[in-house]
């Protein structure tokens, strides 16, 4: 990708569904389009012609060889509603012309027949005193507001607001259309009656819905409750077995990780989830109740035992669980009965718990607290949560992660990436005009953030923490297998931490308290092949490979490839890898290994190696991590309360169905997740960052949630456009990093740590 491109980012205001499988840059004046998926980059066309090539339908683009079947059609059924809605305007206008349209457009207006340009921008929610620059009031602001009342003197009619409501006008100002308020207001009062969480909206299936029922028009007939019990139900579980088919029919070629998934509902009840993952997507197999047992190494192995011989040994190369040691019991023994497959901890939860030691550090520790001083104070008063927004660029301070010990880090990053805009705001004549500004919380938030030592330490926690990020959204992510990168995220988080404290005795305490957390993954043989396996890192090392990765890719060869004479001949067709033989050495295969999936790499150049490319395909095709879909309004506990057997039967496959289509929209949906910190689902990650500080909550008084605009978010600005994966840079010939052994003198410090 060319230097010369800025991302930009998408706003909310783009409605087409195509626009969340792409990214935008401008390059000069001109906007270009991004692929998420194939990467290509559309110099023109629109969004129309994206639609098309992620719809596979030839033309006016070439088509995409690696859009997910889902997104695939749900853009077909996209490009069909475009037609029978331009087929239905044309109708309308017809029907229209048969009026006097001047009239009608005369009529709409107010009584004084004159426009008022700045009552309808208002009526639509733009201010014209707002801003969104640092400053507000200098330079941007006054030219966009000059552009406004250029484009409004062009088109006097183009918006105005009437007795009845606010009333679009199309591009010749002549023929009003309502805003469709009455129809969301329906929607609304749908959604608030059966308790569904407002993220609802950004389903596909509601957009599916929506669109079947739009395309329906007149006639319509909802479906009765029996029809939504009998065979709605029927055909949607299988609908989802066809799914689920299709996934399988993969395994053979890639194989496939089982991941086992354990939570405990609000009412204490142990609950366990079985999934499968292959590149093709996530299943949800089946749960169980395992309160009386979770702590029961043997039932937890003969319940994954029972999961592998259904899906069938030769499919599995791995199965991934927490840490705990329960199931690392089981996992032992799960090996020794199944000689061909690993166990595996979650990448993610290790992850997770270096990160939490490294909150506990008594430094950062009194870091995370100046900060959530500050957001506390902000998330509390509205005025002041509109201010920060209006500074920040609708960027929220407080970021929401996978865990509430990466979202003290995330939100740090933040904060950081927002200094200045929060250091332009305290400074502002706005704030010293502010009456919030003059509490005790309002002074501390000046102090905190005019403290050159708190920034300084911010700066680097943050320099400690984000490439441990970066390895965690790898090895939690949907986009791409994670298997071939985790080894090579992992050394870069080691390399970064002691180019960031230079002297040994001081990086060593974060390093301890990796290789305390990550000690059975660091020897792991999966994660060692796959970073061999991977020829974006393979081959960029100078020299000998180290010889714990080479002893993990034998660990692999033998306990993955059970026939002796296949193994003799992936170790002849190593050589050939390692010299970059044949296909290996093209220009084309030499340009590939930065863009293609490694896998994809191997199916595609590795034909001379095919016993080798074989069991490469089948490694780097596995995740490192257990997921889980959202598991709010899953009915996982009425199952367990029902006696009955017919309906018991019911429910599961209700559940059945739930799991899977939400486990088919994640793995679906490429564009990320951002998470507004005041939502309810945010909450258990961002609860300390936003609760007031004490139990006197009547003295937060202005804390009016309407006069927040929640349609101002605007994270894109400081989230990463490019896969994460792709980033990690090449060489690695630090053998000090690739060693894992703790110092003596701090060992105990770590075991204090971690068990605090």
């Amino acid at each position: 990708m060319g230097s010369n491109l800025e991302p930009v980012p998408i706003t909310s205001q783009k409605h087409d569904p195509a626009w969340k499988h792409v990214q935008m840059y401008k390059n000069g004046d001109k906007v270009q389009l991004k692929c998420i998926y194939c990467l290509k980059m559309f110099k023109g066309g629109g969004i129309h012609r994206i639609k098309e090539h992620l719809a596979c339908q030839k033309g006016n683009a070439s088509t995409c060889s690696r859009v997910p079947h889902d997104v695939r059609l749900h853009m077909q059924q996209s490009l069909d509603g475009v037609v029978v809605k331009k087929r239905r305007k044309q109708k309308i206008e017809e029907e229209i012309m048969s009026v006097n349209p001047l009239t009608t457009v005369v009529n709409s207006l107010p009584n004084n027949n004159q426009v008022d340009v700045n009552q309808g921008l208002q009526a639509i929610g733009v201010d014209h005193n707002s801003s969104l620059v640092v400053n507000p009031g200098e330079g941007m602001s006054k030219n966009m507001e000059r552009r406004k009342k250029m484009r409004a003197s062009k088109n006097p009619a183009a918006i105005y607001a009437n007795s009845e409501g606010v009333v679009a006008v199309e591009k010749n100002g002549l023929f009003p259309k309502r805003v469709d308020n009455h129809i969301h207001m329906a929607i609304g009062r749908f959604l608030y009656d059966i308790g569904a969480p407002f993220d609802a909206v950004n389903s596909v299936y509601f957009h599916e819905m929506v669109d079947a029922i739009s395309s329906r028009g007149a006639g319509f007939e909802r479906p009765s409750h029996h029809e939504l019990r009998g065979w709605i139900l029927k055909n949607s579980v299988e609908e989802v077995k066809n799914d689920i088919d299709r996934c399988k029919m993969t395994w053979g070629r890639t194989g496939c990780s089982i991941l086992v998934d354990q939570w405990t509902t609000e009412t204490g009840r142990v609950l366990i989830s079985f999934l499968a993952y292959c590149p093709e997507g996530v299943v949800f197999l089946k749960s169980m109740d395992a309160t009386e047992i979770s702590a029961s190494a043997d039932f937890l192995y003969d319940m994954i035992k029972q999961v592998v011989d259904e899906v069938g040994v030769g499919q599995v190369l791995q199965v991934i669980t927490s840490g705990e040691e329960q199931y690392a019991v089981a996992g032992r023994r799960l090996t020794d009965t199944f000689p061909t497959l690993y166990w595996s901890p979650s990448a993610a939860h290790c992850i997770d718990f270096i990160l939490e030691d490294f909150g506990n550090l008594e430094w950062i520790s009194a870091v995370i607290e100046q900060a959530k001083s500050v957001t506390r104070f902000v998330y509390n008063y509205s005025a002041i949560l509109i201010m920060v927004k209006r500074y920040t660029l609708g960027n929220d301070i407080v970021d929401p992660s996978f865990s509430q010990f990466a979202t003290n880090f995330t939100t740090l990053k933040r904060m950081v990436d927002l200094k200045h805009n929060l250091q332009a705001l305290v400074t502002s004549q706005e704030w010293a005009d502010c009456p919030y500004s003059k509490k005790s919380a309002g002074l501390e938030m000046l102090d905190c953030l005019s403290s050159q030592t708190f920034w300084s330490s911010c700066d680097m926690i943050v320099r400690l923490t984000a490439p441990l990020l970066k390895v965690l959204r790898i090895a939690s992510s949907e986009m791409r297998p994670a298997m071939g990168y985790i080894y090579a995220g992992i050394y870069r988080a080691k390399e970064a931490i002691k180019k960031a404290l230079g002297k040994r005795e001081e990086y060593m305490v974060y390093w301890n308290i990796i290789h305390h957390r990550w000690e059975r993954l660091w020897h792991h043989p999966l994660h060692a092949a796959g970073f061999y396996l991977n020829p974006k890192f393979f081959y960029s090392i100078q020299g000998d490979i180290h010889s714990q990765i080479v002893s993990g890719m034998f660990d692999c060869i033998e306990r993955l490839v059970s026939d002796t004479r296949i193994q003799d001949k992936i170790i002849k067709e190593i050589n050939l890898y390692k010299s970059a033989a044949g296909d290996f050495g093209r220009k084309m295969a030499v340009r590939a290994r930065d863009n293609l999936l490694p896998s994809e790499w191997w199916s595609t150049y590795g034909g001379g190696c095919p016993n080798l490319s074989r069991l490469a395909i089948r490694i780097l095709s596995q995740t490192s991590s257990v997921m889980s879909c959202k598991r709010n309004q899953i009915p996982f506990e009425q199952i367990v309360n029902t006696r009955n057997y017919i309906e018991r039967q019911h429910l599961t496959d209700l559940v059945f169905v739930h799991c899977n289509l939400r486990l088919r929209q994640m793995f679906m949906s490429k564009d990320q997740d951002f998470s507004d910190p005041l939502s309810f689902d945010s909450i258990s990650y961002v609860d300390e960052w936003i609760r007031p500080r004490d139990l006197y909550i009547d003295e937060y008084g202005n804390s009016d949630w309407m006069a927040l605009d929640p349609s101002s978010v605007n994270t894109m600005l400081l989230r990463p456009l490019n896969d994460e994966a792709e980033e990690l840079d090449e060489g690695f010939d630090d053998d000090e990093i690739f060693s894992c052994g703790k110092d003596s003198e701090d060992e105990n410090t770590v075991e204090k740590l971690v068990n605090q």
